[in-house]
């Protein structure tokens, strides 16, 4: 288990010399039982000490990135079993497929449409995370020459999928400066495979069927050289994967077997796609290689995906400021609302569709709605006036009126008096709002 922060406490010097950066040992304690800082922060603590709260204080499930610059990710560093427990950090890498077998041409595309897919929602940029590249053919030439197509790409992260080491070597020729993740060693192989992974500094899969074997082959491939673990238990059907994930996961998080304690690997293709893609999200994947699926099964899953790895205790929220909408001049009518994403975007579908010019000037209530932030004290008069003068309202229209929402009607006179400006109270419905400003431009 996880050492609190006053058995933390008890292991340092007790000094307080600040050398670590923080006041007291009490407040490094608190902080490096949070996971916050490493025990190398402390000049004072023995190799022995500093090996006992590494192990005891990082998080249990060891971070692990895959690729290279602005598309690598990160994988681990999970804590917790359950989403409302704290949150999950690290969203799984969805990998798209490609065998080496397809022509080199359409390996390329595969990999430029999985570079260049986005899908906009809720504030947010949903893409795919790279290039599952498999090894069908069994001729290492050819592997490596599917791998070079990719790389055409840019630097799109790549997985690497082969039987045998030599296809292995043959394709990190050509790739190994993008640190691809490489799949997998298992007891035959493992040697070679750690060997490939320590030389080219990238993390590796191992794979096996039992918990205890899969501990031995992550112990023996780290001690090996490889720089990072990913766990691949070999499920045969979809609840193979589910049970044996969730095992896993109750390992590592209370650190009963820490040679567990690695991010897990899911190929969906053998299980079925769609509902096993959506298993591995839900089930504590860190890396799911998928067939190409179609547009509406891709959305689906990063929809998925993201309201999984949202923290639930922070609201998605967009940037505060002013949004034309519908073309507005400097006449059209402005609407304040808050920065929280589920108010803004179903606002803006209803002002899209009621086709009137108008301004939607959006104010930081720390993501919380109208009616909460109302509650809470987010949203006020001073909060209006400070975004006002920040935003420069003023000078963006013509004239001196605000629509607020409706549940926001009792700070109406004190944003009068704030901020000199003429308050009109909207609806409390956003679907009423077309007609209120229909209403409101005739009038």
């Amino acid at each position: 288990m996880a050492m609190k922060a006053l058995e933390v406490y008890k292991l340092l010097p007790k000094t307080n010399c600040k050398e670590c950066g923080f006041p007291t040992c009490l407040a490094f304690a608190m902080k490096l039982a949070a996971g916050g800082v490493e025990p190398e922060r402390c000049p004072y603590l023995d190799e022995e000490t500093k090996a006992l709260l590494g192990g005891a204080t990082r998080p249990p499930v060891r971070a692990v990135t895959v690729g290279v610059g602005a598309r690598s990710f990160t994988v681990g560093e999970e804590i917790v079993m359950f989403r409302h427990e704290k949150t999950f950090y690290h969203r799984p890498g969805i990998m798209v497929c490609a065998a080496d077998t397809s022509p080199v041409a359409e390996i390329r595309r595969t990999a430029e449409e999985v570079r260049d897919f986005v899908v906009h929602r809720v504030g947010q940029d949903l893409t795919l995370d790279g290039i599952a590249l498999r090894c069908e053919s069994g001729d290492p030439d050819r592997f490596a020459a599917a791998a070079m197509a990719v790389g055409e790409c840019g630097d799109l992260p790549r997985l690497l999928i082969a039987a045998d080491p030599a296809a292995h070597e043959a394709a990190l020729r050509v790739c190994g400066q993008f640190l691809p993740l490489i799949h997998a060693a298992t007891t035959e192989n493992h040697a070679e495979m750690a060997a490939l992974a320590k030389r080219y500094g990238c993390p590796l899969v191992v794979r096996a069927e039992t918990q205890v074997k899969l501990a031995d082959l992550a112990a023996q491939c780290t001690a090996a050289g490889a720089p990072a673990v990913l766990l691949d238990p070999a499920p045969r059907t979809m609840g193979d994967f589910v049970a044996r994930a969730s095992h896993l996961r109750e390992h590592a998080v209370t650190r009963a077997a820490p040679d567990l304690g690695y991010p897990l690997y899911l190929d969906t293709v053998p299980l079925g796609t769609d509902a096993a893609l959506a298993a591995g999200i839900l089930r504590y994947a860190g890396v799911i290689a998928v067939p190409p699926l179609p547009h509406p099964s891709l959305l689906a899953a990063l929809t998925l995906r993201q309201n999984i790895y949202t923290d639930p205790q922070k609201p998605i929220q967009v940037a505060p400021g002013i949004y034309p909408v519908n073309n507005p001049g400097r006449d059209a009518p402005v609407l304040l609302s808050v920065n929280f994403s589920l108010t803004y975007f179903t606002l803006l579908g209803y002002l899209e569709a009621a086709k009137v010019p108008c301004y939607l000037f959006v104010v930081d209530t720390a993501g919380l709605s109208v009616l909460t932030a109302v509650a809470g004290g987010k949203l006020d008069e001073e909060v209006v006036k400070k975004a006002i003068e920040a935003t420069d309202l003023a000078g963006t229209v013509g004239h001196r009126t605000i629509v607020i929402p409706g549940f926001a009607a009792p700070l109406s006179g004190r944003i009068e008096e704030a901020t000199g400006w003429t308050v009109r109270v909207g609806p409390r419905d956003a679907a009423e709002i077309g007609e209120f400003l229909e209403t409101e431009t005739e009038g």
